[in-house]
């Protein structure tokens, strides 16, 4: 599969995925949905710090996403509106698009399953990550592919960077859920 088929493919998966009612477009509301079904696949109560973290990175993601639209409060991205985001504010922009975007949510998301708390992602931390996404990926290789300093921990740069180039078509690791 060409990178250009590859990211398609996941930009149609996200969207479906962030699409949580199923209407064909994305709102506010289906962000926080899932911002939710995470924290509760975790077992994290609500208003713990590490939940309310990542309840609060979705919607700040959505803010971003409709300030790059142009859309007033309210609105709903449709499919095309977010491969035009993508495309010009992660996928051509690179490393700095992805950080931009995703690394508030991905910073979320490690301290919800950094059970240690040392700021990172052990082997059995990022199962629990996966398993609470409810990915099917083999956890462990996914890991060694993407620990590329080979520490046996996985930094928020190192998971930021795989999954823009898991959405560049570049990397088999679909991180935060498809």
């Amino acid at each position: 599969m060409s990178n250009k088929t590859a990211q398609a493919e996941r930009l149609r998966q996200r969207f479906a995925l962030y699409d949580t009612d199923g209407d064909g477009r994305i709102e506010r509301g289906d962000l926080e949905a899932e911002a939710r079904r995470i924290v509760e696949a975790f077992g994290e109560p609500e208003n713990s710090p590490k939940a309310q973290a990542l309840l609060q990175a979705y919607p700040h993601m959505w803010d971003y996403m409709t300030q790059q639209a142009g859309l007033d409060a309210g609105q709903s991205l449709t499919f095309e509106q977010f491969v035009e985001i993508a495309d010009t504010q992660m996928l051509s922009q690179g490393a700095i698009g992805f950080s931009t975007m995703l690394r508030p949510s991905i910073r979320a998301m490690v301290d919800l399953c950094d059970v240690d708390g040392d700021g990172e992602v052990d082997q059995q931390e990022f199962r629990k990550w996966l398993g609470a996404i409810g990915s099917d990926i083999d956890a462990d290789e996914a890991f060694r592919k993407v620990d590329t300093d080979g520490s046996g921990r996985l930094s928020v740069d190192e998971l930021v960077a795989a999954v823009g180039k898991y959405h560049a078509g570049e990397l088999d690791a679909p991180l935060l859920g498809v």
